[in-house]
């Protein structure tokens, strides 16, 4: 699911605010036990990515790292465990989280689940290069 507006000012105008989704609404239909993204910011010429995931209980993202862009997780409904090199971390509702470009974490949802909102830097569009001879 994303926001349905496009974004793209007439020309000439300035861009506008606009809300983008209900995230309590998002964390409430959550409960059906469905797992991933439940919304993705999809406005033309941002600067920004941003995500609402869901993970059901007991699920888990696994430990990865992220080498290029900071990412901030704000803990929406629900709670989870951040596991990094220096131990577990608890993520009650609420809970807002800096992941620093190059940290190694995982993410464990808790009883009731994990709805969290994380954004982070575009990322720049994939381009295809041909390899020097």
């Amino acid at each position: 699911m994303t926001s349905e507006h496009t974004g793209t000012p007439d020309e000439g105008a300035a861009p506008l605010p606009r809300i983008l989704c209900d995230t309590a609404a998002l964390a409430a239909a959550a409960g059906d036990g469905s797992a991933g993204a439940l919304w993705r910011l999809a406005e033309s010429g941002r600067q920004l990515d941003a995500n609402v995931v869901h993970l059901p209980p007991g699920h888990r993202v696994d430990t990865h790292r992220e080498p290029d862009l900071d990412v901030l997780l704000l803990v929406l409904a629900g709670d989870g465990t951040l596991t990094a090199p220096d131990g577990d971390h608890p993520l009650p509702t609420g809970t807002l989280t800096w992941l620093p470009h190059g940290s190694t974490r995982s993410l464990t949802a808790g009883s009731d689940g994990l709805t969290y909102l994380t954004t982070h830097r575009r990322r720049p569009g994939m381009t295809i290069r041909t390899r020097p001879s």
